[in-house]
């Protein structure tokens, strides 16, 4: 095995043992804890839904390390077993090596690598979450909405990537940055089109009827000069019983959703404060914040494919043959190879990055006592959130910290209790 496969090997292997531990780690905690109902808990949940979401922590957990140790497994064998090399070869052969061919090979792939996810997903939906009472779908919705989803990846995924591979055809050792160019700009068009296009395909959005709680919206709306066109009301029941509220879309395509669920399990006060939070997001420029990074990682992720598809190492590491030159038969294996290994070496850097966003939270719920002039409205709501979602009340802080891109409600509270 050459020198860097063995790295990656590692890599692999030390993430999921990572992960493992984690997952230990977080259960010993909450098993520590679950003997009664910590008294910083006392009048937020009751001992039986204490319990029950005890429950739910612990049977997710152990159904993720099952699924966590599985994705290795694929991972290694499709890294390392020279399936990859074998199947370029025979689809180059039989297809050619044009930018349509080699964009089809990888749309191949990506497809294949993820079909044996499909059971777990399942199981995930029907076992794990019915048992707890979330799961409202049905066999047939879940069946039609991947369908759905791989009709989209066809009909957006599939362009995006020739037009990619065209860049490397068309502009040489510059190409990584034209690449960069139109994945960002296809990001910016994805969010424009999403809440008008995508998104009704897979739910119902009706607006928000006439009456007290879209009056009391729009009063937050305008006196925090929030700018959107419409206040939607999303069936998320169709599919579960969690809950959510948020704002999609730029600019005058804006609009603000809630979900059905969400409307069912909070006063209009504490939906006010949720908005106001979301509002928050907003004002204080989190979206663009995260676009920022977004484009910022694009940028980091071109640049790498770029320098390591002209690594000879780099390609017989994993079986491919090295052709060189700037033509997308020979860039194709250095972005799918990357593809593959990219989510292992991020997994180290989750921390930074959900540290970053639970920032956010914090300042979004700031600005949400702001705009709501108190703060129990929003500590009732996070409560009641916490609760029918069955949330883990006591993770273990090292386990937060990979995993979780939201404070703790603990957390949240003692927060939203400081004075400014």
């Amino acid at each position: 095995m050459q020198p860097f496969a063995v790295i990656a090997l590692l890599l692999i292997l030390g993430r999921v043992f990572a992960e493992l531990w984690l997952s230990r780690l977080n259960r010993s905690h909450v098993c520590a804890h679950a003997n009664e109902v910590p008294t910083v808990f006392h009048g937020i949940i009751d001992e039986p839904k204490y319990r029950r979401s005890i429950d739910y922590t612990l049977a997710k957990s152990h159904f993720g390390d099952i699924v966590n140790e599985f994705d290795a497994a694929i991972l290694m064998a499709v890294l390392f077993s020279g399936v990859l090399p074998w199947a370029f070869e025979k689809f180059s052969a039989n297809f050619g090596s044009s930018v349509w061919a080699m964009a089809g090979f990888l749309f191949v792939v990506g497809i294949a690598v993820s079909v044996p996810a499909l059971p777990f997903d399942w199981y995930a939906q029907f076992r794990v979450e019915e048992r707890f009472g979330f799961n409202t779908t049905t066999l047939k919705t879940w069946i039609v909405d991947r369908i759905k989803g791989l009709l989209l990846a066809v009909l957006l995924g599939y362009p995006l990537l020739v037009l990619v591979l065209t860049m490397i055809e068309w502009t040489g050792a510059s190409w990584w940055l034209w690449a960069t160019v139109v994945v960002i700009t296809f990001q910016l068009l994805l969010m424009l089109i999403a809440p008008a296009i995508i998104m009704p395909l897979f739910n119902k959005f009706t607006p928000l009827p006439e009456g007290e709680l879209r009056e009391r919206l729009i009063a937050l709306a305008q006196r925090t000069d929030f700018p959107a066109r419409r206040i939607e009301v999303m069936d998320g029941s169709k599919c579960s019983r969690h809950s959510n509220a948020f704002f999609t879309g730029l600019g005058s395509f804006r609009k603000i959703v809630l979900f059905d669920t969400l409307i069912g399990q909070l006063t209009h006060a504490e939906l006010e404060s949720v908005l106001a939070h979301e509002v928050g997001h907003c004002k204080k420029r989190h979206v663009i914040k995260m676009l920022s990074v977004s484009v910022a990682g694009v940028f980091l992720a071109f640049a790498v494919i770029a320098w390591l598809a002209r690594q000879q190492w780099f390609y017989h590491a994993f079986g491919f043959a090295y052709q060189g030159g700037f033509a997308a038969i020979n860039v194709v294996p250095a972005i799918l190879l990357f593809s593959l290994v990219a989510g292992t070496i991020t997994f180290w850097a989750s921390p930074f990055i959900h540290s970053w966003s639970r920032r956010f939270e914090f300042e979004a719920d700031a600005f949400a006592r702001g705009a709501m002039g108190e703060t129990q409205s929003l500590i009732q709501a996070l409560r009641k959130l916490s609760e029918k979602n069955l949330s883990n009340l006591t993770p273990h802080p090292l386990y937060s910290s990979f995993y979780y891109s939201h404070p703790t409600l603990l957390e949240r509270e003692r927060a939203l209790r400081m004075t400014t």
